[in-house]
């Protein structure tokens, strides 16, 4: 069973809680997330299923877009409501003094990692450090957001759509903007509509998983709908036997030459079936299959 399941995670679960849904749901053990859900957070979550899963590095690589309410007024060690409380105020921001925040969030920048997150620091998940009582200061990282609206706004809380690149962390921006209109704020509410390709309109109910596996295997995106914003070149029956055993392809395994300024490419059979990832280039005489998929 190849291909991606997406499912309309629910509060309160854990990414690999859908996770071990799904395999029981499915009957496969292959099974991965694209990209981790806070419990707290809901929307979309791609899983990888069979072959599919050595696709991940790629689909987690992909720019994703939210909904998110932020309370102003408390601030949390986990930069959520979930966490503990570390600051607490009466004070409210002006709509103003809001608007003028977002907009500096826009665009591209560093942003720090909240200390209860996932990143590695000397080997070991920031947030065993910081639940082990340890300093944790996460490393800074490049992140782009190309997208960022004030979508409503009551005093306490404010609404705001974003559309950001992989690796950005949402509760980072409310903390950040808490402390930019001198409130303090944390993460009220999650919804992640678009991880990558896929959107709400993609996905399956928890539900579902647990009642009617059927419909589930029905909505997987099989293999040759994955990537779509990959070049694609297809390849001879040659080509198909050289890609099978990870060999370097050349002019005469394709049928048409591959884009010179695409990093990566769709490898594909006449049929549409989905062989591999490579890059390189056949005009340059230099088409690596780097993950194969037969």
């Amino acid at each position: 069973m190849d291909g991606v399941l997406v499912v309309d995670k629910p509060q309160g679960l854990t990414s690999h809680d859908v996770v071990a849904l799904a395999r029981r749901a499915l009957g496969e053990t292959r099974i991965g997330h694209t990209g981790t859900l806070d419990p707290l957070a809901t929307g979309v979550l791609p899983l990888a299923a069979g072959r599919a899963t050595r696709l991940v590095q790629f689909l987690m690589a992909s720019e994703k877009e939210y909904e998110a309410r932020i309370r102003f007024g408390l601030t949390t060690d986990t930069y959520d409501v979930t966490g503990e409380e570390v600051t607490r105020s009466d004070a409210t921001p002006q709509r103003a003094a809001v608007e003028t925040a977002l907009g500096t969030l826009t665009g591209e920048y560093l942003q720090a990692p909240p200390a209860y997150s996932a990143k590695k620091i000397g080997g070991r998940r920031a947030y065993e450090l910081a639940r082990a009582a340890q300093a944790v200061e996460p490393a800074p990282v490049m992140v782009t957001v190309r997208r960022l609206e004030l979508v409503t706004f009551d005093d306490i809380t404010a609404t705001v759509r974003l559309t950001c690149s992989a690796g950005f962390y949402v509760r980072s921006l409310a903390h950040t903007l808490g402390a930019m209109v001198g409130t303090g704020a944390c993460l009220d509410g999650l919804r992640r509509t678009r991880s990558g390709e896929f959107t709400l309109g993609h996905a399956v109910s928890v539900l579902t998983l647990q009642t009617a596996s059927g419909d589930a295997v029905a909505a997987i995106i099989p293999m040759e709908r994955l990537l779509l914003r990959m070049p694609v070149v297809t390849v001879t029956a040659e080509g198909r036997s050289r890609v099978s055993h990870g060999r370097e392809l050349g002019p005469s395994h394709v049928l048409e030459p591959a884009p010179g300024d695409a990093e990566w490419l769709r490898l594909m059979r006449t049929d549409g079936a989905l062989l591999a990832v490579g890059g390189g280039s056949s005009r340059a005489g230099s088409l690596h299959p780097s993950v194969v998929l037969i």
